[in-house]
């Protein structure tokens, strides 16, 4: 395998991730259930504002505030 056909597969990787859905996708929210509570989250709203744990920052939607933050 030379490096035109890796550069190849690589385009064609990359067309297929960043190509249109078929089908919309929906968020839904999953439940608070989860095999241990340090892995479950709480289906909240997004935010674009500010940062609930730290309201100085805007929110980077890091899932902190989701989970019980362990």
């Amino acid at each position: 395998m030379n490096e035109e056909m890796i550069r190849a597969m690589v385009r064609e990787a990359v067309a297929r991730r960043l190509a249109e859905p078929s089908e919309p996708v929906v968020h839904v929210p999953a439940a608070f259930f989860a095999a241990h509570a340090s892995h479950g989250r709480y289906p909240l709203t997004p935010s674009d504002g500010p940062c609930v744990i730290e309201p100085g920052v805007p929110c980077n939607h890091c899932g902190y505030c989701e989970s019980h933050g362990h």
